[in-house]
């Protein structure tokens, strides 16, 4: 039996943020991290492994990240948590009394028991576990032919990786476009170009009935229309569900989706004081709707972990977490893809009166630079006192840290009038032009649609 200041459950980019930041505002006091993994991943950087980066062994979380703050590893497996003994059991015998606990229990990803044949052979899904990933790189070496099935950002990454390692990839998604539940209709379909222009099949507004085999290995997918389509391999990539085994088994209140109830601390509810959850485990609500939201993305994850372990001893009403904002980015090629906030789509199906504007310029001045790109930005605001709720970028490489600033205003309320008066720097290899950049033209083209 061991007696800790602070535990932290799980390794992932919660786990990781929340012990650092925890021994950063309490250097006082000590704080021990267990996972069951030898090496962590970057979880971002897992469908990369496929094509850019040589392998697993490229995408290593650092342990030093935490040793170098004093925060002790520890590499074992809570099985039991006791809420009323303070207490966590490890698969290997060891007893944690803590102190505090934060739950950065992660997720898993989907296999749909619905899909005959998900249970066949050379079916993967994309955990975050670097034995199983890279058995899986193995097993699909001595295959041609890949079909992946679903297109959020994890499918369209995977999908482009592999073709890049001369596979023939096939993706599928049920929706109308690619990337459907982060982009309006007009960037998916943009996107959908990119990835045929770079080789890769694809099968939009159309589901999968059935995984095919034969001598219990993949043979190929039905599709409902019927159509088949023959594949060595299938990969889901069909969402992921939070990791909360163990939080149940302690009677650790769930909501309706499986995730750690949690108030804007991130403390567990019913109130206690003593346990937090962060990460894909914890319960989250949209920044702009304010409903129960199931966003899994580590910038959300670190963001949660840092308020948690800011308020862990001592509450601060500056730095609770209000929402999550769902801000995404992905590259295809040398085009760049960013949202925050909801799209217009969802705003819409949610009853808010919007208006929305875009503009298409160029992230350079002059454009004709050999590293210019198009960039369009959209602007989803509230129609009636112009508030920003939503963001989308198509361009270049600046695609990703413009997609962040749009983050920024929308958590701090800003409207699309004071956008307007807002300074930017600019530079002509960096920036477009301070005359026609595309975020504040975008906010000019509501601004005249609101005098109407």
């Amino acid at each position: 039996m061991r007696k800790v200041d602070v535990l932290v459950v799980g390794g992932g980019a919660s786990g990781l943020q929340a012990a650092i930041t925890t021994k950063s505002t309490y250097p006082e006091k000590e704080v021990v991290l267990v996972r069951k993994e030898q090496q962590v991943l970057i979880p971002c950087g897992i469908p990369y492994i496929f094509g850019t980066l040589n392998g697993t062994d490229q995408d290593i979380l650092s342990d030093k990240l935490l040793t170098s703050v004093g925060v002790e590893i520890v590499i074992d497996e809570i099985v039991d948590i006791k809420v009323d003994e303070h207490a966590c059991h490890t698969k290997e015998g060891e007893v944690f009394i803590y102190g505090k606990l934060i739950l950065a229990l992660g997720s898993i990803p989907t296999r749909p028991k619905w899909l005959k044949g998900a249970e066949l052979d050379n079916v993967f899904t994309i955990p975050k576990n670097k034995v199983y990933l890279d058995a899986m790189i193995k097993k699909i070496s001595s295959t041609k032919r890949i079909v992946v099935i679903g297109a959020g950002f994890i499918g369209v990454e995977v999908s482009d990786e592999l073709n890049k390692k001369d596979f023939e990839v096939t993706l599928v998604e049920i929706e109308k476009t690619i990337l459907s539940k982060a982009f309006d209709e007009e960037f998916g379909k943009i996107a959908e170009e990119h990835l045929r222009e770079r080789g890769v099949n694809l099968v939009v507004g159309e589901g999968v009935a059935e995984i095919s085999g034969k001598d219990g290995k993949v043979a190929g997918i039905i599709l409902s229309s019927g159509k088949k389509i023959p594949a060595d391999a299938v990969v889901l990539s069909m969402g992921y569900v939070p990791n909360t085994e163990v939080a149940a088994k302690a009677q650790i209140e769930l909501n309706e989706f499986g995730f750690i109830r949690t108030c804007e601390y991130m403390r567990v509810l019913p109130c206690s004081n003593d346990i937090v959850a962060v990460g894909d485990c914890a319960e989250k609500r949209d920044f702009v709707t304010r409903k129960l939201d199931r966003t899994m993305l580590a910038s959300t994850a670190c963001a949660e972990a840092r308020t948690a372990g800011m308020n862990l001893y001592t509450l601060s009403p500056c730095k609770p977490f209000t929402g999550t904002i769902a801000i995404y980015s992905t590259a295809i090629g040398d085009h760049a893809f960013g949202t925050a906030g909801i799209t217009e789509a969802r705003a819409i199906q949610e009853d808010f009166a919007i208006i929305s504007g875009s503009f298409t310029g160029m992230d350079t001045h002059p454009g004709n630079l050999s590293h210019s790109h198009k960039q369009t930005v959209k602007l989803i605001v509230a129609a009636d006192c112009g508030m920003i709720l939503g963001g989308e970028v198509y361009g270049g490489f600046s695609t990703g840290e413009l997609t962040n600033a749009i983050g920024f205003l929308i958590q701090n309320r800003v409207t699309v009038k004071a956008l307007l008066t807002m300074q930017i720097g600019t530079q002509p290899l960096l920036t477009g032009s301070p005359a026609g950049y595309p975020l504040i033209k975008a906010a000019e083209v509501i601004v005249k649609k609101m005098r109407l």
